[in-house]
């Protein structure tokens, strides 16, 4: 873990008043110390954290994931009942999911174009709309 990356896992929690506990701040390097933004599983980080010899549980993980998005740092976006990706860019974007690779990435926002969505039912407003285009190799 280099200082400019622990300076920026340490920033990033600061700015949504986290605590920098150690595991915190061991996952916020991770995911944001280079600079770049990232779409993980928690089994995924986990396996990352557990190569750097820093001893953190899976269930720490999964609870911590839950914080940064409760504190608005990451979004969850689920791509079917079983399996949630974790995204630190945080502007409404689409994604591709690469079905043969169980893989989120962005997908270029310019060229997708919603027109219209259905009113919402009596009493709710539309929170958010995610948008996962699944892809698979054809035959």
């Amino acid at each position: 873990m280099t200082p400019e990356a622990l300076e920026r896992g340490t920033k990033w929690l600061a700015q949504a008043d986290l605590r920098p506990t150690r595991q915190r701040l061991s996952l916020a390097t991770l995911l944001v110390g280079d600079g770049q933004d990232r779409h993980v599983t928690a089994e995924g980080l986990h396996a990352a954290v557990l190569g750097t010899g820093d001893k953190v549980s899976l269930a720490t993980v999964y609870n911590t994931l839950k914080a940064f998005c409760d504190a608005g740092l990451m979004q969850e976006v689920t791509v079917d009942g079983s399996r949630s990706y974790f995204d630190t860019r945080m502007d409404d974007h689409p994604h591709f999911y690469w079905e043969d690779e169980a893989k989120l990435t962005d997908a270029p926002a310019a060229e997708l174009k919603i027109t219209s969505l259905p009113a919402p039912p009596d009493g709710h407003e539309i929170a958010k709309v995610d948008v996962v285009i699944r892809l698979r190799r054809k035959d």
